[in-house]
């Protein structure tokens, strides 16, 4: 069976061809933006772009693409124009992963700003309780990412991820992203076997491990704790090679993605050089 390994690829000249550019650098799995993602309003997605993007897909052999929503969008601000243009850009995300065919969508819980992180998360809960009731027609799961809790920065803790998924109308809607930079830079020692272990357990605890349905790999160019979010290429920063190995051979996630967010290189091709770094922990 192919892995589950992959890398977030550009959508630039056209949604279909992140689908050539991940099947080039040797992915079999793709996380794409579905526009351009430091814009609140994006191209429309044409039924002719829709149609290309799906027959692409369908010949290219990846097992799935999931979606990452645009970094603009704060679902846990206050009443006032940043949320109104966060619930409608996320709305239309909803709406256009169900023109695509795509069941997953990865997004950062939001930033709590002045008010405390309990009015934080209670804003992002109303959101997505708003949101999934107007777009019923997505079945898929939005998955909350784990954050290094830079800033007012919701979701350092899996507690806060947790708070989210128990207090919405719709907790099957739910899973998690777990980003192994974001993890360690937030104070989850997973660069240990025993640290890996801990970390898992408590997941399984406060979240469980079935809505753990993507990891993003990346090293850290911070260290433990530092509520700094850095990538770094696998191997070359703090963490090392030992959360991957413990990742890539747990037999829990084998089918879950595994998406790289490290720096590209010039062509694009640290990709490959990172992926086959990867394969390579698998014993």
């Amino acid at each position: 069976m192919k892995d589950y390994l992959g890398a977030h690829m550009s959508i630039s000249g056209g949604l279909h061809l992140a689908i050539d550019r991940a099947v080039a650098s040797g992915c079999n799995v793709v996380q794409i933006f579905t526009r351009n993602s430091n814009q609140w309003r994006g191209k429309p997605v044409s039924d002719a772009d829709v149609a290309l993007f799906r027959n692409k897909f369908a010949a290219s052999g990846l097992h799935e693409v999931v979606s990452h929503d645009i970094y603009l969008i704060n679902l846990a601000s206050p009443p006032g124009e940043t949320r109104d243009k966060s619930l409608a850009a996320f709305r239309d995300e909803l709406e256009t992963c169900v023109r695509l065919g795509i069941n997953k969508i990865v997004m950062h819980p939001g930033s709590h700003l002045a008010d405390s992180p309990q009015t934080g998360l209670a804003r992002v809960i109303e959101a997505f309780d708003q949101l999934f009731s107007e777009v019923p027609q997505f079945e898929g799961r939005v998955l909350i990412e784990t954050t290094a809790g830079q800033g007012s920065n919701l979701g350092r803790t899996f507690e806060e991820l947790g708070a989210i998924i128990s207090g919405s109308h719709f907790p099957e809607k739910f899973g998690v992203c777990f980003d192994t930079c974001h993890t360690f830079a937030a104070g989850y020692d997973t660069a240990s076997e025993e640290g890996y272990r801990d970390t898992m357990a408590q997941f399984d605890r406060l979240i469980g491990l079935e809505r753990l349905h993507c990891f993003h790999l990346n090293d850290s160019k911070k260290g433990l704790g530092s509520r700094v979010d850095r990538h770094e290429h696998i191997g070359q920063g703090t963490l090392g090679l030992s959360p991957f190995r413990f990742i890539l051979n747990d037999p829990r996630f084998a089918t879950v993605p595994k998406i790289l967010e490290t720096p590209k290189g010039d062509n694009d091709e640290m990709d490959a050089v990172n992926l086959q770094l990867l394969r390579g922990l698998v014993v």
